[in-house]
C-alpha cells in the first residue's frame, strides 16, 4: 500500500479530532457557561466538522479497503471521528500497525 493513503487518512483524523474537541468545548461554553459568541462559534465549527468528517470517512474507508480490514475494524475506525479524542488514539494505533508495510510508490503494472 502507498504511504500517501495512510498520510491523507492521518491528516483527516487529526483535523476531524481537533474540530470535534473544539465543538465539544464550544457546546460546554454555550450551554453550561452561556458565553456570548459561543453559539456562533459552535455553528461554524459544527458545519466544518460535518463536512470534513465526510472527507475523513472517504479516506478511512479507502485505507480500510486497501488494507483489507474486516468490517468490524473498518466500522471502529470510521466511528472514531464521532467521539472526542478517539480519532487521535485510533490514528496512532492504525499508523503503528500499517507503517512497516508501506511503500513510496505504486506497484508496477505489467504492460501488454
Amino acid at each position: 500500500m502507498k504511504k500517501s493513503v495512510l498520510t491523507r487518512y492521518r491528516v483527516m483524523a487529526y483535523v476531524t479530532g481537533v474540530l470535534l474537541v473544539l465543538l465539544t468545548i464550544g457546546m460546554i461554553a454555550k450551554y453550561a457557561f452561556k458565553l456570548d459568541g459561543a453559539a456562533d462559534f459552535t455553528q461554524v465549527v459544527s458545519i466544518a466538522h460535518g463536512w470534513l468528517y465526510v472527507v475523513y470517512l472517504v479516506f478511512a474507508f479507502d485505507l480500510g479497503a486497501k488494507a483489507k480490514w474486516p468490517i468490524a475494524k473498518q466500522v471502529w475506525v470510521l466511528l472514531a471521528g464521532t467521539v472526542p479524542t478517539a480519532a487521535f488514539f485510533v490514528e496512532r494505533r492504525i499508523s503503528r500497525e500499517l507503517e512497516p508495510g508501506l511503500t513510496d510508490e505504486a506497484p508496477a503494472v505489467a504492460k501488454a
